[in-house]
């Protein structure tokens, strides 16, 4: 393979490659209101706009030039490509040139064949290809009636073992908060044998197998591992998972062992989740909606007009990983109500958002989501609403960081507190996220602060039977500022959320058969809740780390590079700062 000198022949664009001579390059650019197929000589001069699509996502010409193959509103789509000289508007729906939708769910990385006869794509672990002769009955060959699109490709996944540490521990001496009802044990033993918890006791009644390695934790208290169900944050970029995610470990360096989050890149959180548990990054257990089902003009708009427009994004979604998805900005009831019902078909979870629409939420419980994003937009609310919801089975999320309806909990810390001054925080979180706002913070009397209202509202819903989780929108919980005990919060922060999530046969209480995630504090959360941020040790899945400096405890020792942002780390010469997914209509969090 030779290499030589790189030449920026143009300043943006995506998806390079070559039509049928080699003597133009082909890209896909995205202008302010249409996606653009366009292409360039090999100096950069001559460029030309061949194709204008609302929402394209890739173009792929094919190698004889005849042919174009594009993804939009998710689905892969084949048309000719006649030299005609002039931009070519196109759609799905076009009826100036036959288009051919030749993916039934979606499809992802479309590809042409050598020969230019067959199209290539994926979706999830299943690879599907389409001759062009079953898209378009004047092709040589078509068959007298097409065959519909494909609901499965060849499996092209693969198999990988989760990661479990080997061996034995034994955790002696601590307070353990095990969120079985009110139960707390002191002077207490937790035996490990690889990731999940074989007995759990008193220390006459537990004793500590031969062998095993014993962490001292007397004074400490142990409570399970926090679950964030609404956590947002960049989980890699541009295909490319980093080995090393400041954001993993600021998560677990706080006691957040699983997170899920409501909004993020398809690809990109499926990636890392997977990684992380096949071991091969370190951070919580990661679990998310992927891409939001967005109601709203965009390019991942997700058209929504019957029952099988919404099975066909759910099935898009789980076939890639994900267990739930979002249902955001679809403007009427039914479409909400087609996304539940492809939903039950495929036990799923839907977590909608109400943007800020107290009549959105109320009919979003009503019809039986399983539960309600970010805080109702309101100060108070009455018996009817108490009454209502507290007869389902729909849950709360409030999200005090951001609390609709007035000022978050998020500006109220950096108000109140100089969080710039936690050195923890400064290793494991870049000061561009934190900084500008703390100290300079928002300031606002004392009854401004509507987290405080809306934390409140929480706790009325929690005494009428709503559950009730955290859900952190990247920042922590104010639950207690609205009269919850701190072991609400507790609970609020663990084990509620593992039933949210259906995930509480494995984790959200300390008990026999569950994973070890857990943190070991140095102070008790029952008197004060903030000590849940003076957190020495966490375990994810077995694995134990410092939690000071996140250096594994055991195991395979592993030790965080410094990020580079620490003080002291080589800084990369003009390196601009990474970008987050951030929930839709938000700032980044």
């Amino acid at each position: 393979m030779k290499t030589g000198k790189a030449t920026r022949i143009v300043r943006d664009g995506e998806g390079a490659h070559f039509g049928a001579d080699g003597e133009r390059v082909f890209f896909t650019s995205h202008g302010e209101d249409k996606a653009e197929l366009r292409s360039v000589e090999l100096d950069g001069s001559d460029e030309r706009t061949h194709v204008k699509t609302e929402a394209a996502t890739r173009f792929r010409v094919s190698p004889d030039g005849r042919w174009l193959a594009w993804t939009e509103g998710f689905q892969a789509l084949m048309t000719p490509l006649p030299p005609t000289g002039r931009t070519v508007e196109l759609g799905p729906k076009s009826e100036a040139l036959p288009v051919a939708r030749v993916s039934r769910d979606a499809g992802e990385h479309v590809q042409w064949s050598g020969d230019s006869q067959r199209l290539h794509w994926s979706l999830g672990p299943e690879l599907y290809t389409r001759e062009l002769k079953d898209a378009f009955g004047f092709v040589a060959g078509a068959p007298a009636e097409l065959p519909k699109p494909a609901e499965h490709g060849l499996a092209i996944g693969f198999k990988a073992p989760a990661a479990v540490p080997s061996g034995t521990r034994a955790i002696v001496g601590a307070t353990v908060i095990t969120m079985r009802g009110e139960e707390v044990i002191e002077g207490a033993t937790i035996v490990i044998v690889g990731d999940r918890i074989t007995a759990i006791g008193p220390a006459a009644q537990v004793q500590v197998p031969a062998g095993a390695e014993v962490i001292k934790a007397e004074g400490k208290t142990i409570i399970p591992g926090l679950i964030d169900v609404h956590a947002h944050g960049s989980q890699g970029e541009d295909g490319i998972t980093p080995e090393q995610n400041w954001l993993h470990y600021a998560m677990l360096a706080y006691g957040v062992t699983t997170v899920h989050d409501p909004s993020n890149d398809t690809a990109a959180i499926f990636a890392a989740s997977e990684m992380q548990r096949a071991g091969a990054v370190v951070g919580p257990r990661i679990f998310s909606t992927g891409t939001i089902l967005y109601g709203a003009m965009a390019p991942f708009k997700a058209e929504i007009n019957s029952l099988e427009d919404a099975r066909g994004h759910l099935r898009r979604l789980k076939a890639i990983g994900a267990f739930s998805v979002k249902s955001y900005n679809q403007p009427r009831r039914e479409q909400r109500q087609q996304v539940l019902a492809a939903a039950r078909e495929l036990g799923m979870m839907v977590v909608p958002e109400g943007g800020a629409l107290f009549h959105h939420n109320m009919t979003m419980v009503a019809d039986g989501h399983t539960g309600v994003e970010h805080a109702l937009p309101i100060a108070n609310a009455y018996a009817d609403v108490m009454q209502f919801w507290g007869a389902t089975r729909v849950g709360y999320t409030p999200t005090l960081g951001v609390a609709y309806g007035g000022l978050g909990g998020e500006n109220y810390w950096y108000a109140k507190t100089q969080v710039w001054e936690d050195s923890r925080l400064r290793r494991f979180v870049p000061a561009f996220a934190f900084e500008p706002r703390a100290r300079r913070p928002q300031q606002a009397a004392d009854n401004d602060w509507n987290h405080v209202r809306a934390a409140t509202l929480a706790k009325k819903l929690l005494d009428a039977g709503v559950s009730v989780q955290l859900g952190a929108h990247g920042q922590r919980w104010s639950f207690t500022q609205g009269g919850m005990t701190a072991m609400e919060a507790l609970r609020a922060s663990t084990l509620a959320g593992a039933r949210y999530l259906g995930l509480d046969r494995d984790i959200g209480s300390l008990e026999v058969g569950k994973l070890a995630d857990l943190a070991i504090l140095d102070r008790d959360p029952r008197t004060d809740i903030r000590a849940t941020r003076q957190v020495a040790m966490v375990m994810v899945g077995g694995q134990l780390f410092d939690a000071a400096t996140m250096a594994e405890i055991g195991g395979a020792k592993r030790v965080p590079a410094p990020f580079y942002f620490n003080e002291g780390a080589r800084q990369t010469s003009g390196a601009k700062p990474p970008t987050h997914a951030v929930c839709a209509g938000h700032g980044t969090h």
